[in-house]
């Protein structure tokens, strides 16, 4: 599993769902685990039954029935059980819940088109704000919560539509490039791990975390001095070439994000993770796909603004 990466996924709970626990052992003379006390093994016979007879109701020894040919077949003819019968996550379960949240988020991008320009900005606000807070609390929680993490969509949704509507306004046909671009990167992402040709080995998670922790450090002081008034560019910093090659940066993390996210989630399914926590990969998606979103969409907007 990919560490290092996204919190949502270096989580304990999700991390631990992709781990097997050990089979412990039984101390000598104890029954075996997960067996009654006094219960023999699979294939012993216990003491004082003969052979064919199975424990009636009474506790006593009864003769078992035997089954027709015709039923024998039956019961082998069956399909085995899989992954969503036994309750365990599963890659549709992730795809699902992730268009669910998509869904929820282009929803609330959609109010931001049908109201007025200032309550577009004002609903940007809200929903950049509580967008925050519900990430904090989500990535935080034990266990995943499908309404906590509908509801982060939809205010991300709020954030999202608000911005696309303001540098639209500016830049018009910003927002269409920045979904096609959004969806172009993840889709060629997703292929390419697909293949077996891009994944998150230790030397590229040791790259991703410095350049992370890089960017995250100049992020802090752009916006420092954006709100000061040190700086007077409306992207602070991030102007110029100065910011389309940070901004490029910044898209190469977000889309070997999306690697690592992809990673977690095959090591979820393949270690059998409870279905529920496919709400979690789901969210971790949407998180880096709403980051993957922002990047773009301000590269552009600062190409645009140099023309």
């Amino acid at each position: 599993m990919a560490l290092g990466g996204n919190p949502i996924f270096n989580g304990k709970n999700f991390r631990g769902a992709t781990q097997a626990p050990p089979v412990p052992q039984a101390p000598y003379g104890q029954a075996q685990y997960g067996q009654p006390y006094g219960q023999q093994p699979y294939g012993q016979q216990s003491y004082g039954r003969a052979p064919g007879q199975v424990m009636d109701g009474q506790g006593g020894w009864g003769q078992q029935q035997n089954m027709t040919d015709e039923q024998l077949q039956q019961m082998y003819n069956q399909p085995a059980a899989g992954p969503a019968d036994t309750g365990r996550m599963t890659y549709d379960d992730v795809i699902v819940k992730t268009a669910a949240c998509l869904g929820v988020l282009l929803v609330g991008a959609a109010v931001t088109m049908f109201v007025s320009m200032g309550l577009a900005s004002l609903l940007m606000i809200v929903g950049a704000l509580g967008g925050f807070v519900l990430a904090l609390v989500n990535t935080f929680k034990k266990q995943p919560s499908p309404a906590l993490i509908l509801g982060y969509a939809g205010l991300e949704g709020l954030f999202l539509g608000g911005l696309t509507r303001v540098l639209d306004t500016m830049y018009p046909g910003v927002g269409l490039q920045a979904v096609i671009g959004t969806l172009s990167v993840f889709t060629v992402t997703l292929l390419l791990f697909k293949s077996g040709k891009v994944r998150a080995t230790p030397k590229a998670m040791k790259f991703f975390m410095i350049a992370l922790v890089g960017y995250a450090l100049f992020s802090v002081v752009n916006l420092v001095m954006m709100m000061t008034g040190l700086t007077s560019e409306p992207f602070g910093l991030r102007s110029g070439i100065i910011g389309v090659v940070i901004g490029i940066l910044a898209i190469g993390l977000a889309a070997f994000s999306l690697v690592m996210d992809f990673t977690s989630i095959e090591a979820g399914v393949q270690a059998g993770a409870p279905q529920r926590f496919s709400w979690t990969a789901a969210f971790g998606l949407t998180v880096t796909l709403v980051w993957l979103y922002v990047e773009i969409i301000r590269v552009l907007a600062i190409l645009r603004g140099e023309d």
